[in-house]
């Protein structure tokens, strides 16, 4: 299928089924959060899935090659980014499985029915302010800072729109661990389970996946650590299972 590329586009191979996805370097290029998070999430057959603050729509086409959910959406408030993310849909010929649609996360509960959604997956901004920041209203700032959305947002829109059991996935930094599983605990979101993502075996984490039912008990399963590399420049077996090769 031939697809009209903007200024400044480029189309990349995801090395998942021969899907490609158009993006654009100067604006935002999907990172390894977006792959680690489709790895990680779940969604059985027949699920009804959404994606809060889609971007380009990673998330919903990694999710289409690696699971049997019925349906998908991602819900982005950039027009840009939507509309790369609808030509993406359609270079795949994934039209009839997979929707994006332009919108606010602080709206999704009027855009979408309450307990509509089996799972919801979320690669939300991390950094809580915007300091130091030249231009809030980029497209880079917004994927990065809570300019249009907080942690918050992305939670309460989950609480309403998953079914009873519903799962939200996200994926986060862990300085903000305590303060997300305090949230989604607050929502009725339950955490469930975790695991930390290490780029080297001897540092610190710098990424945390999470699973949180919505009507959930309180009991979590803290999985065991991904790690990125295994030398310098060498990803590990996993890391390239993950990413298809």
């Amino acid at each position: 299928m031939t697809i009209d590329l903007r200024p400044g586009e480029r189309i990349d191979d995801l090395q998942r089924n021969g899907y490609r996805i158009i993006q654009d370097p100067s604006r935002f290029c999907f990172g390894m959060d977006a792959v680690l998070l489709s790895g990680f999430a779940a969604a059985g057959e027949g699920a009804k899935v959404l994606d809060l603050g889609t971007g380009t729509g990673i998330i919903p086409i990694l999710m289409e090659a690696k699971t049997k959910a019925a349906y998908l959406i991602g819900l982005e408030i950039q027009e840009e980014s939507a509309d790369m993310a609808r030509r993406s849909v359609f270079l795949n010929d994934l039209q009839d499985k997979i929707e994006i649609i332009n919108g606010d996360i602080k709206e999704a509960g009027d855009i979408f029915d309450a307990a509509s959604f089996d799972v919801i997956t979320s690669n939300p901004p991390y950094m809580i302010n915007q300091h130091g920041l030249q231009n809030p209203e980029s497209p880079k700032a917004i994927a990065r800072h809570e300019v249009l959305c907080t942690l918050e947002d992305v939670v309460k829109a989950s609480a309403r729109l998953l079914k009873p059991g519903g799962k939200l996935y996200m994926v986060h930094r862990p300085f903000r661990l305590a303060e997300m599983m305090v949230i989604m605990h607050d929502y009725k979101i339950e955490p469930k389970r975790m695991r930390l993502v290490y780029p080297f075996v001897d540092h610190e984490p710098n990424m945390v996946l999470i699973e949180g039912v919505r009507g959930g008990k309180s009991r979590m399963t803290v999985e065991s650590p991904l790690i990125i590399y295994e030398s310098q420049g060498v990803y590990t077996q996993e890391l390239l299972n993950l990413y298809g090769y």
